[in-house]
């Protein structure tokens, strides 16, 4: 019997950005306060309205594992996300199609002298991507550096 690729990449767990996709952005910030509070803070999807004033709202009922997923509302775009991998403290992945783009996002922590380094990466293909990449990477790249901003802001606030 012979593995057809295609269908085992489809079927296995994402755990990277498609390095493939037209849209890749990657960037990262340092936080001044405890892995344990920016985890926390970053990982209770259901709280990301209260401080990411980017996300209007959000369903999650977790528990947060893969195979979960929530559904939010971003910059005018409904999405329903599925998480494909937790490592608590250190890492999440998420992914899904909203308006024909299919995105994937990792996210890493690593905390080091008491200061969190936070990478996200993040990945778009799909027709609306395919057709306009210089425009939706700018649009990307500028929800995430917001994003950064605001966990930091608030991670360091609390």
């Amino acid at each position: 019997m012979t593995l057809d690729p295609q269908a085992t990449a489809k079927a296995a767990p994402m755990t990277d950005v498609d390095r493939n996709a037209p849209v890749v952005v990657s960037l990262s910030t340092t936080i001044d306060a405890p892995l344990d509070t920016v985890w926390a803070l970053h990982t209770d999807i259901g709280s990301w309205a209260l401080w990411n004033t980017d996300v209007e709202r959000v369903a999650f009922d977790g528990p947060l594992a893969p195979g979960a997923t929530f559904q939010w509302l971003t910059h005018g775009l409904e999405i329903t996300s599925t998480v494909h991998q937790v490592v608590p403290g250190e890492r999440i992945v998420w992914g899904g199609p909203a308006h024909g783009i299919d995105g994937v996002h990792v996210w890493t922590f690593e905390e080091d002298g008491g200061v969190v380094t936070v990478r996200t990466e993040e990945s778009w293909s799909g027709a609306p991507v395919e057709a306009e990449p210089v425009a939706l990477e700018q649009a990307l790249r500028q929800s995430l550096e917001s994003w950064l901003h605001l966990l930091r802001t608030e991670a360091e606030r609390r």
